[in-house]
């Protein structure tokens, strides 16, 4: 495990982490979704193009999980984190598409000590995730919580 080198004191709104694109494949879209997805577009070229999605499209929850890994080797595997009560939205806003390239930024929106919890934090996130185009495939937001540098954790 890396040395912790984010506290709650480190997560000021506004703050930007910008994480490595991720080219996505064909083969890596339909084991995903054969997994599970299962629907038509997700699983061949030609349902997807016979959809709206224009071809072979990533399932949401297939960005979702890369932009969970992109979360985690940007800033969770460094982080004090104490994990997430959940996530407030999440919009898929175009296709990925095989060979699409997937980078993107987290930003703090908001950040309070837990009156109820002393040495916690919570974090509010959001994640853009775009493509190689520059284009806005998934938005999300969710809080995060995280011990604080000098705290007391109980």
């Amino acid at each position: 495990m890396p040395e912790i080198q984010y506290w709650f004191e480190d997560f000021t709104p506004g703050r930007a982490f910008h994480h490595t694109p991720r080219t996505i494949t064909a083969d890596e879209i339909v084991l995903f979704a054969k997994d599970f997805d299962p629907q038509p577009f997700h699983l061949s070229e030609e349902a997807g193009k016979a959809s709206i999605l224009g071809g072979l499209s990533a399932s949401g929850w297939h960005t979702c999980s890369i932009a969970m890994r992109q979360f985690f080797d940007t800033i969770l595997q460094f982080t004090a984190g104490e994990g997430s009560p959940g996530v407030d939205f999440v919009e898929w806003r175009k296709p990925v598409l095989a060979g699409d390239a997937l980078g993107g930024t987290i930003t703090v929106l908001e950040s309070r000590a837990l009156k109820s919890r002393p040495g916690l934090g919570m974090v509010k996130l959001r994640h853009e995730t775009t493509n190689q185009r520059g284009e806005m495939v998934m938005t999300m937001e969710h809080p995060f919580m995280v011990r604080l540098r000098e705290g007391v954790f109980a």
